[in-house]
């Protein structure tokens, strides 16, 4: 394993790369204090007293501290795949694709399904709760609250496909001017009633967790509200590197977030009234308006984060063999996370688009928000003991005390947040199971595909000398098979020869694999070796974060000692339609249909290796599963 620190940033770029991830990483947390503390204060059963208020300030702190600085910045992110980070590339750090592990799998795929969820909830409630600034200003706005954040989601889910790059830049500064205000804010706000900073001592938010009984325990279901966009510090960490994401948490995000929750508590402290939006009670009057439209624009900006990070995932989860091909737009040469993926996209906004208009209110979206990241959470501390076992190489009881830790803060926020599966927790739930049945299917289908196509297959020798013997024709050219099988003849070249009665002079058998790994080096993409006069057998390796390109390879490959003229080449692949089995021994009858129309509207393979469409010929026959 290589740690994300060894890859290290050059340090005149360290504060260009911090700024930039206070753009793409930061946005979810950021924008949290528009929603958090109003939420965890209309938990309680008395607002405005000063118990319940220094109590729920110092739970929101200690919760920052505990969940984001500790666990994900001073240990998750030392667990990297290569530099990346997020739950897929745990799983598969810790070799789920060289052996069997059904239970980290499960894991992985769960809390990736989980994370999708989290990404149609957090442009919702983000729009939402900086819209709903437009009623401290006058209550006439009211009516035009939902519309409005209907009309900012439909415009931003619309414009995805053009790319991000060029507005991208951007994001940066906006949110270095957003955590400035708020610090300033937060500042402004305890200026009022300094004594709030007494809820850094952690005795007042077990005191009050203790002394409040249920009531204390649902406040932990809005406190996890705090820590909502934790997930993607660990996430984006393949985009920046360590370093230039923990310079912005400890720099800047930390203590801006620190500052803001004291000001909006010393405010209700002071007497301020605890309904509405205490975030934008901390604003003087003259600045509200500027305040809601840079509230607008942070809660855009979270949601353009979130949105990518969908994608991100979405890719890894098709190059591990997890969802059907779908068509990747790369919507700029400046950075490889710079894509779109139309089907994910929609769905999206569909679902994100119905939220806000079903639940109307931030507050009433907040219910159904905790429960998907706190789950995530929950899976990602699980993960990280069985990191910290076989990739550290900890003691059982080392390993045990720190995850330990995690574990039991993170049950504690996910049974909080169970509480509210009535209220619209059952929403990511319901989400997260849709697609995770999605992944399962389409990994068992393919896995029985796999099976029923190298049931009978013929060795490299055995079929050159069927061909001898049946003196099929050879004819000038290059053929060029891509296959899964790792010695034998490839199925698609025994049909080739089948239906056409013929066969190429030169013949070049290639099987890709998608390693565990987001990358490899050039000198591991391509092995080649010749198994019989003027055939050819290689395979190539790609990293579950890189795009193959086929003819690329091959022009690679001369280097390589090939002697095949790639300058007349063909393309062979095959096509396979599935059907059910009719002796019922294959998958169950409702897997393989949904299977079937999964692998129907699944990206050509020609299209995914990137090869030429005037070169390729499809071989098509129908696998039974």
């Amino acid at each position: 394993m290589q740690t994300s620190d060894a890859r290290q940033t050059p340090q005149g770029k360290m504060p260009a790369l911090a700024l930039s991830a206070l753009g793409i990483v930061f946005g979810d947390i950021g924008t949290s204090p528009l929603y958090t503390f109003k939420t965890v204060l209309g938990t309680a059963d008395v607002p405005s007293d000063p118990a319940t208020v220094l109590g729920a300030l110092s739970l929101v702190l200690w919760t920052l501290f505990i969940i984001t600085t500790v666990k994900y910045v001073s240990f998750a992110m030392r667990v990297d795949n290569d530099g990346e980070g997020g739950i897929l590339a745990l799983m598969a750090l810790l070799g789920v694709k060289k052996q069997h592990r059904p239970t980290i799998v499960a894991v992985g795929l769960f809390g990736a399904a989980l994370i999708y969820g989290d990404g149609a909830i957090t442009p919702a409630i983000s729009v939402l709760s900086a819209l709903e600034g437009l009623n401290m200003a006058t209550p006439d706005f009211q009516p035009y609250v939902v519309p409005a954040a209907v009309a900012i989601l439909l415009a931003l889910f619309a414009i995805q496909s053009r790319g991000t790059a060029a507005i991208g830049r951007f994001f940066g500064p906006i949110m270095l001017v957003w955590f400035v205000a708020m610090a300033v804010m937060g500042v402004w706000g305890i200026a009022r009633h300094p004594q709030v900073f007494a809820a850094l001592n952690p005795a007042y938010g077990l005191s009050y967790l203790v002394s409040h009984g249920l009531t204390g325990f649902l406040v932990l279901g809005a406190v996890f509200l705090c820590v909502t966009g934790a997930e993607a510090l660990y996430a984006d960490m393949g985009h920046f590197g360590s370093r230039p994401i923990k310079l912005s948490w400890f720099g800047i995000v930390f203590p801006s977030l620190i500052l803001n929750y004291a000001g909006q508590a010393a405010l209700v402290l002071e007497g301020a009234p605890t309904d509405g939006n205490i975030f934008f009670r901390l604003c003087p009057a003259p600045l509200l308006i500027p305040l809601i439209v840079l509230a607008t624009v942070a809660t855009i900006i979270a949601s353009q984060s979130i949105i990518t990070g969908a994608f991100s995932m979405t890719r890894q989860a098709i190059q591990l063999g997890w969802l059907p091909r779908l068509y990747v737009k790369q919507t700029s040469s400046e950075g490889y996370g710079q894509i779109y993926v139309g089907i994910v996209n929609w769905l999206l906004m569909v679902v994100t688009v119905g939220l806000t208009i079903v639940f109307g209110k931030s507050d009433n979206l907040a219910a159904a928000y905790g429960i998907a990241v706190s789950a995530t959470m929950l899976m990602t501390s699980a993960l990280l003991f069985i990191a910290m076992r076989e990739i550290w190489g900890w003691s059982v009881l080392a390993a045990g005390a720190v995850a330990g830790c995690f574990l039991v803060v993170d049950s504690a926020f996910f049974l909080a947040n169970l509480t509210k599966i009535a209220e619209g927790g059952y929403v990511p739930l319901l989400l997260a199971l849709a697609i995770y049945s999605v992944m399962w299917i389409w990994h068992r289908g393919a896995a029985a595909v796999f099976a029923r196509m190298h049931e009978q297959l013929i060795p490299v020798s055995e079929f050159m000398a069927r061909i001898k013997a049946a003196n099929v024709p050879r004819v000038p050219g290059t053929a060029v098979f891509l296959t899964r099988t790792e010695s034998e003849t490839p199925p698609v070249m025994v049909w080739h020869v089948t239906h056409n009665r013929a066969l190429h002079e030169h013949l070049f058998v290639l099987r890709v694999e998608i390693k565990s790994t987001p990358w490899t080096s050039s000198g591991e993409r391509l092995t080649i070796k010749e198994v019989a006069p003027n055939f050819w057998r290689a395979e190539a390796h790609f990293g579950f974060m890189e795009r193959p390109h086929i003819p690329d390879l091959l022009a690679a490959s001369k280097s390589l000692g090939c002697t095949v003229d790639l300058s007349d080449v063909t393309y062979y692949v095959g096509h396979e339609t599935v059907i059910g089995r009719e002796d019922k021994l294959g998958l169950p009858a409702w897997q393989a249909k949904l299977f079937v129309v999964m692998e129907r509207n699944a990206v050509h393979v020609s299209d995914f290796f990137s090869l030429p469409s005037d070169q390729v010929v499809e071989i098509g026959r129908q696998v039974a599963i």
